[in-house]
């Protein structure tokens, strides 16, 4: 069935069928019935694993940049995720980069892309979040009394599927004070968040990745652990951070990285986000800038991960995304070491089914 909804999806450019798709996910989720529809269709059988005193139900999640605003959580919980990872959120509305900015890499089976954080920020996001908040700002906004039922405040419904936020720092906020950036992030979502991940590797904002460097990363970090005990001890409740790393760093720069993130207390590691490399690409849209995602980046992730598994030698777990296209790339992740996987591309080639499809081949 897929194949057959791909051919018209691919017939769009990338962004619109991207949008249309988030859209009709949005619009199902939010119906008991289709909502219903949609587990029946794409349940996955029970394969729960447990790190950062969570239990996931399965290890397959939905990688960050799928939705970036929190539109479509229940829809996308329903096609039998064991987490959702929503974001990149941005403290301040942005718009990103200019159009166009997304490419199909067909005979790659790969996508370019160069958004650079859009986002409607972190005030939006967390009226997605919260119902009572959205109400209320309806309410502000006209001058409407609130009604008693509105008051109460309650998170989005997700079921048993694990939420991830994904946090990062405004284009224009200097890399020196990005640090606040994120301590705001991290004190909005602290409350909704199962987990949050720190992306510091996107190539789509200049000198973003200029923070993996373990200066720049150690200060970063140091302020967000203590923030993060703060918000554990006010909300009753542990709060995993992650942090996502690129795969274009050297191996040096990999273990200050590793060093960092394990002597600031971090809980895990995303590895991994986009890459600048264009190593053997067909597609005619080769050259064009952005971060590359697919299949070509799974060896490079592959790679990474087998790095990262060794350096951190089981203190933390280690999360897998980048070029799983199939249920063989996700068991040889889980293999190498990883706890858990992240798909997005995969499912733009394959369809909503992958995720069935990895949890029952594991």
């Amino acid at each position: 069935m897929y194949k057959n909804l791909r051919a018209l999806l691919f017939r769009l450019e990338p962004e619109v069928a991207h949008q249309l798709t988030l859209q009709a996910l949005r619009r199902a989720g939010d119906f008991p019935l289709s909502n219903w529809v949609l587990k029946l269709l794409y349940r996955a059988p029970a394969k729960p694993v447990e790190i950062f005193g969570l239990t996931f139900k399965n290890p397959v999640g939905l990688a960050a940049g799928y939705d970036k605003n929190a539109l479509a959580i229940q829809g996308l919980a329903a096609l039998g995720f064991g987490h959702v990872e929503v974001g990149t959120v941005t403290p301040r509305p942005q718009l990103g980069n200019p159009k166009p900015r997304v490419f199909r890499l067909l005979e790659d089976e790969a996508v370019i892309n160069r958004l650079g954080f859009p986002s409607e920020g972190s005030e939006f996001v967390q009226m997605q979040l919260n119902p009572a908040l959205r109400a209320g700002w309806f309410e502000r906004s006209f001058g409407i009394q609130p009604r008693g039922e509105r008051k109460k405040a309650f998170a989005v419904r997700k079921g048993d599927t694990i939420l991830g936020i994904n946090l990062g720092k405004n284009k224009e906020t200097p890399n020196e004070e990005a640090v606040l950036d994120y301590l705001e992030l991290l004190q909005n979502f602290a409350p909704y968040a199962d987990y949050l991940t720190i992306n510091i590797s996107s190539p789509n904002t200049v000198g973003l990745r200029q923070l993996q460097g373990r200066e720049a990363l150690s200060g970063l970090l140091t302020h967000l652990h203590a923030q993060r005990k703060l918000d554990e001890d006010k909300l009753k409740k542990k709060l995993p951070l992650l942090v996502k790393l690129a795969p274009d760093l050297s191996a040096s720069e990999l273990d200050d990285a590793i060093d960092v993130i394990l002597s600031t207390h971090m809980d895990g590691v995303i590895a991994t986000n986009t890459t600048l490399a264009r190593v053997g690409l067909k597609s005619l849209h080769q050259g064009e800038t952005g971060g590359l995602s697919g299949r070509p980046l799974a060896g490079r992730s592959e790679a990474v991960l087998r790095h990262i598994v060794k350096r951190v030698d089981g203190k933390i777990p280690v999360v897998s995304a980048g070029g799983i296209m199939n249920p063989n790339d996700a068991k040889k992740r889980l293999a190498l070491g990883a706890s858990l996987v992240q798909v997005y591309t995969g499912l733009v080639y394959r369809g909503p089914g992958l995720v069935r499809e990895i949890v029952r081949a594991l």
